[in-house]
């Protein structure tokens, strides 16, 4: 069974306003790379529901809960590693990140030397516009935004 990962897509505006609050992925590995930002999403542990996990993720990466409202699911998607994501959107409107504050994780730099750092797991966080994120978040998780697109 591939590895499983649950994520939330917040969303506001319609039509060509519509607009999605994506993350930068952290760590020096995706500093440079053009397509470094994902919808914000992690693991499932052991038992858990997907969208407990979306939620719970969110609040992990961003810093801050997940607002309250109505979740909607758009599917499950294929990463290149095998990984599935399923993703669940939200209206937020009003929701703002004035600064994130995301959990780190702990990656040995370089490799096989013994030595770890603590990284942040998320290092931005920002509104764009649906045709801009295309280009921007990793590639499988461009039919989670296609999908938004075609209930919007």
């Amino acid at each position: 069974m591939p590895p499983r990962s649950s994520g939330l897509l917040l969303h506001r505006g319609t039509g060509p306003s519509l607009e999605v609050l994506i993350v930068h992925m952290g760590g020096p590995f995706w500093r440079h790379r053009p397509r470094a930002w994902s919808i914000p999403k992690g693991e499932l542990e052991a038992g858990e529901d997907p969208l407990t996990t979306a939620l719970r993720e969110f609040g992990e990466e961003i810093g801050t809960p997940a607002p309250a409202g109505t979740t909607v699911l758009l599917g499950d998607f294929r990463q290149a590693s095998g990984k599935v994501v399923t993703v669940w959107t939200l209206a937020a409107p009003d929701f703002t990140v004035e600064a994130v504050r995301s959990n780190t994780v702990s990656l040995e730099l370089p490799r096989g030397s013994g030595r770890f750092v603590e990284v942040p797991e998320v290092d931005d966080a920002r509104w764009v516009r649906l045709d801009e994120a295309r280009g921007l978040v990793v590639a499988g998780q461009v039919a989670a935004l296609d999908a938004l697109a075609a209930r919007d």
